[in-house]
């Protein structure tokens, strides 16, 4: 292989790693927005050194020469392009800070905080104002069932509360009452099965009518007229004894058949029902049996229980139980109503104190960002400043190159101007500041709005307080007889 093919080779290569090494562009790698030039890269890109020589050899310019030549216009033209560039740039910058400056809209929030935040405590009143309404209602209906259920007592001399009957309870007495039946129809039924011709089917049959009767009629009694005893009036009172008279007979006539029935014997070719009824009347407390009178005690036992069931199954006292639950009702609607209103103002009190402090912080957000786009608004103006001072640099730095190439190959002396350096023609830059007065009447206006906003919140608390104090005062104008308040 000969020299020359190997200085190709290493020619070619050359080329390879300066290409895979050459920037996408002229300028230094910068996070910066302004890019500074490379001086390096723009000299090789425009060969001046080589230029410099070539025109150095053949004593161009000529020594005389008072303008730049052809090549120093270029470089001139490289650094006002980037001038210009650079220049878009800062404009383009520019209208982005001041469009995110606009874009806080300042004005637009101070114009909705000072018409929101009033309204916002005005809603609240109002809605204290119908809460109290609906309040006063409510306490007033449970004025009135109180003054009721007062009169009641006083009418009846009733010093005790009524006697509620709960679900549950109900439940157990109703449960009682299907104990006893089922226990009576078994006790009964296998007494009177060896007395009856079907045996235990037709002794059960005949329980279970029994039972039913006995039971039921005795529930009855004690639910309704016996209780008439409990009344104050006398006429009530003593309806409410003759019941109880007529029930105690009716049970023990009701038993003492049952158990006459059982001492038939069941090949007796009589009316069974018939002989049971005569034997009751002729003589009735003649029973022959032991199992018979065992039979009578036990119908006996469970027709009083049924009938004290019945009895306690309300208060004793008719009517009363009634009042005292509609009382009770009313009371827990009118204590609930108060807890969900004052709840339900607490809800708004704290949305409308958290929206307040919200903005508050908004403000104090957007306060700060502005003064950090002024600031950096500023600096970008400083920026440009000195990107340009950078490219007078830089393009003094690319005539340096080119003439001192130049000097070097001259024979005669080199003209003047390759002394003198070139001065770049500056672009103003905007004024720092749009106007000096801006930021104090914002910051003014802003602890204007923020001390709206505090007063606001403050007038919305005591607005809650004033609203539950006013519910209290309603059990003040309305209050319950010998109870106090609710």
């Amino acid at each position: 292989m000969t020299s020359e093919t190997k200085s190709q080779r290493r020619s070619a290569i050359l080329r390879l790693r300066e290409l895979f090494g050459t920037a996408p562009h002229p300028y230094r790698p910068s996070t910066q927005i302004f890019l500074d030039l490379d001086v390096a890269h723009v000299a090789r890109e425009m060969q001046l050194s080589e230029r410099g020589a070539e025109r150095g050899a053949a004593d161009r310019p000529v020594s005389a020469a008072t303008t730049y030549d052809d090549i120093e216009h270029m470089i001139v033209e490289r650094a006002e392009s980037h001038k210009q560039d650079a220049h878009s740039i800062y404009l383009e910058q520019l209208h982005l800070y001041d469009a995110r400056l606009t874009a806080l809209n300042f004005e637009e929030r101070f114009a909705i905080i000072r018409q929101a935040a009033p309204e916002a405590v005005g809603d609240f009143a109002a809605e204290a104002g119908l809460g109290r309404d609906e309040l006063y209602e409510l306490r007033r209906r449970l004025a009135e069932s109180e003054a009721e259920r007062e009169d009641f007592r006083k009418r009846h001399r009733i010093s005790r509360p009524a006697r509620l009957s709960t679900p549950g309870k109900m439940l157990l007495k109703i449960g009682l009452l299907a104990t006893l039946f089922v226990i009576e129809v078994a006790v009964n039924g296998g007494f009177l099965s060896k007395s009856n011709q079907g045996g235990i089917l037709g002794g059960l049959s005949v329980a279970f009518v029994f039972a039913a009767f006995n039971i039921i009629v005795s529930f009855l009694c004690g639910l309704a007229p016996v209780r008439l005893m409990s009344r104050r009036n006398p006429l009530l009172k003593l309806v409410g004894l003759a019941s109880l008279v007529a029930y105690l007979a009716l049970a023990i006539l009701l038993n003492l058949a049952l158990a006459h029935l059982r001492e038939i014997a069941p090949d007796v070719l009589v009316d069974v029902d018939r002989e049971a009824l005569r034997r009751l009347i002729a003589e009735p407390l003649t029973l022959q049996d032991m199992q018979s009178w065992l039979l009578f005690g036990i119908g006996l036992v469970f027709s009083i229980i049924a009938m004290a069931d019945g009895l306690l199954f309300f208060d004793p006292y008719i009517g009363y139980a009634g009042l005292e639950r509609r009382w009770n009702a009313a009371s827990v609607r009118y204590r609930n109503a108060r807890e969900d209103l004052i709840e339900r103002l607490r809800d708004i009190r704290n949305d409308a104190s958290d929206a307040m402090n919200e903005a508050e912080r908004d403000l104090a957000v957007r306060r700060s960002e502005y003064d950090s786009l002024l600031v950096s608004r500023g600096r970008l103006s400083q920026r440009f400043i000195d990107h340009q001072a950078q490219i007078q640099r830089a393009a003094n730095a690319l005539l340096e190159i080119y003439r001192e190439a130049n000097r070097k190959a001259r024979s005669t002396p080199a003209p003047a101007h390759f002394d003198r350096a070139y001065v770049l023609d500056r672009i103003a830059v905007e004024p720092t500041d749009r106007d000096p007065e801006e930021r104090e009447r914002l910051r003014r206006s802003i602890e204007e709005i923020q001390s709206l906003l505090e007063k606001q919140i403050e007038a919305i608390h005591a607005a809650f307080e004033a609203a539950v104090r006013s519910y209290r005062e309603i059990d003040d104008l309305l209050p319950e007889a010998g109870h106090g308040k609710v």
